[in-house]
């Protein structure tokens, strides 16, 4: 067995509370849109992605789960997560404009 597969297990996602599946999605997704916008590479590629559309829907998804889960967490973390969306709605806006 290599150290790669020792040190890893799956995880049952199914095991997950629901809070817990929408931060999760809520950080891949923003992820996604920063690598649709161009900002960040996407990992094995060497060139930047530019799909505004696929960001868009990206953060609008971001944007939804965040106003489900803010209300049931505590009010520093739902303020930090309000922060990401505004700052990926100003970087989707600032690369539409290039």
């Amino acid at each position: 067995m290599t150290e790669e597969k020792k040190g890893s297990q799956a995880v049952d996602l199914t095991a997950l509370e629901i809070d817990q599946l929408i931060g999760l999605f809520i950080g891949i997704l923003s992820a996604k849109a920063w690598q649709y916008m161009g900002i960040r590479l996407t990992p094995g590629k060497s060139e930047a992605e530019n799909d505004m559309g696929k960001a868009s829907m990206a953060i609008d998804c971001v944007v939804f789960l965040t106003e489900k889960i803010a209300p049931n967490l505590p009010a520093e973390e739902a303020r930090r997560l309000r922060e990401m969306v505004a700052d990926l709605q100003i970087n989707y806006v600032k690369r539409v404009r290039l």
